[in-house]
Order: structure tokens, then sequence, then C-alpha cells
């Protein structure tokens, strides 16, 4: 028997009671353990709360313009590069409020074009709006977390290791090797969601594109290959990200926030 959408997930007054309470049962877990880097100055609640609304208005949006953004390709490709756009400026804050944030552009589309490229190229996937915007996004999504991971691990490991980069160089080591022998290490811890979630698929989670292809009527079988297919490339994704953003690091082309004075 096949189960709609409405009916495994109803979108009613219920919901959305339900909605608020755990966006505020998240907001108050922050609060009471003190979730945040700095108890002072940063606050994952307030973060928490914002992040949900944002997110419930940004959806809202999307949900009207989407069907008109599908019908025209020129729509789908400008819809594509504001997810592009949107992605590049978010993990470059998340990673530095230098001048250089922009440089997270590298990772992001080096990681993510080549695979569209080749889904395009071999017909796996048609040039139709209702199918490249939620595949790019699945994508750019994956490179988006991998990048963010990386780049922060990375350039906090070479904070805190300093004295062991300045050894390298007084080994003989170029700037560029002796930074990467601490930050490659860091950087690569970035990739363990993604492998976890791969490994476990099936015996822990169902992912959103088998129980979507479900729900839509498709078999098992092909709702199986379609969410393997999902993860490989999310592997393949998020690699080239992380690895192209340990580099960018390494050379100092993405450095990492400067320092505020002190305020004692």
């Amino acid at each position: 028997m096949q189960l709609s959408a409405a009916s495994l997930l109803p979108v009613n007054a219920t919901l959305a009671g339900l909605l608020v309470a755990l966006l505020l049962a998240a907001a108050g877990a922050a609060a009471l353990f003190h979730l945040s880097p700095d108890g002072v100055r940063t606050h994952r609640a307030r973060q928490i709360l914002f992040a949900g609304t944002r997110g419930a208005l940004q959806l809202a949006a999307v949900s009207v313009v989407i069907v008109w953004v599908v019908r025209s390709r020129v729509a789908t490709v400008a819809f594509l590069m504001l997810m592009l756009g949107v992605a590049v400026r978010t993990a470059g804050r998340r990673i530095t409020r230098d001048r250089t944030w922009w440089t997270t552009a590298l990772p992001l589309t080096s990681s993510v074009l080549p695979v569209m490229a080749a889904l395009l190229a071999t017909g796996l996937i048609p040039l139709d709006g209702i199918v490249l915007i939620p595949v790019t996004g699945i994508l750019i999504g994956g490179a988006l977390s991998a990048t963010v991971l990386a780049g922060r691990r990375a350039l906090d490991e070479l904070r805190l290791r300093h004295g062991e980069v300045e050894s390298g160089l007084a080994l003989g080591l170029t700037e560029r090797d002796a930074r990467m022998e601490i930050a490659r290490p860091a950087a690569s811890e970035a990739l363990i969601p993604g492998l976890d979630q791969t490994r476990t698929v099936g015996l822990v989670t169902l992912p959103g594109a088998f129980v979507g292809m479900l729900l839509g009527g498709a078999g098992p079988l092909a709702a199986g290959a379609v969410q393997l297919f999902v993860l490989v490339a999310l592997l393949a994704v998020q690699a080239v990200a992380v690895a192209l953003t340990t580099e960018l690091i390494a050379r100092g082309q993405l450095r990492p926030p400067p320092q505020e004075p002190d305020q004692s």
C-alpha cells in the first residue's frame, strides 16, 4: 500500500505547534547547558531560534516561487546560482571573517559542478528544473558542510599547533608543506559524518531520497539505487571539497579571522 506525503506528515496546526515546541526545546537545551564556544558573546540558543525562523520563512518563499522557477531554464539557472552564492557566503563567513572568505567558492564549485556535468552528460538526469534544483541542492549542501567543518578544524589546529609549523619551517619544509602536515589530519575529520551516514544507511536511517521515492510510488529497488547514488556522490563531493579547502588554508589563501583586541 502506497502512502502519500500528506498522510505521513499532514500540514496542519498540530504540525505547526510541534515544530514550535521542538525549536523551543532545542534552544532551551542549548541555553540550559551553555552550549556555546563563548559563554559571554556567543549564544547558540538565539542562533537556533533565528535559524529555525529563517528556515521556515525561506521554505515558505521557495514554495511560492518554485513552481514558476522550474518552468523556465533561465529562472532555473538563476536559482541555482543563488543557491551556490548563498553557500559560498555561508561557508566563508563560518570559517573566517577575513577578506579571503570568498575563496570558498573554489571547493564548492569544483566539487559540485563536475558531478552535475557528469549526470547531465550521461543522461542520468534530464535538463529539467524540477530535477536539477533538488539534486544540485543536495550536493551543494554536502559540499557546504564539508567545507565549513574542514576549514574550521584546520584553522583551529593550526592556531593551537603553531609551534609545530615553525619547527617544520626550521627543518626546511616550505610554508605550504609545514601547514599541510598539521591541517590535513584535522580537516579530514569533516568526512566522518558522510562516512557514517553511508555505512549505516538502511540500518540506522532511511534518508530522504529513499523515502521520497517510495512515497512517490517507486519500487524499493529503484529507491535504493537512487539513494545509493546520492550517498556516493556526496562522498565524492565532500572529499574534493575537503581537499581543496585544506589546500587553500595550507597556501594561506583562506586565512583565520583577525584577532580581536583584548578588552581586559
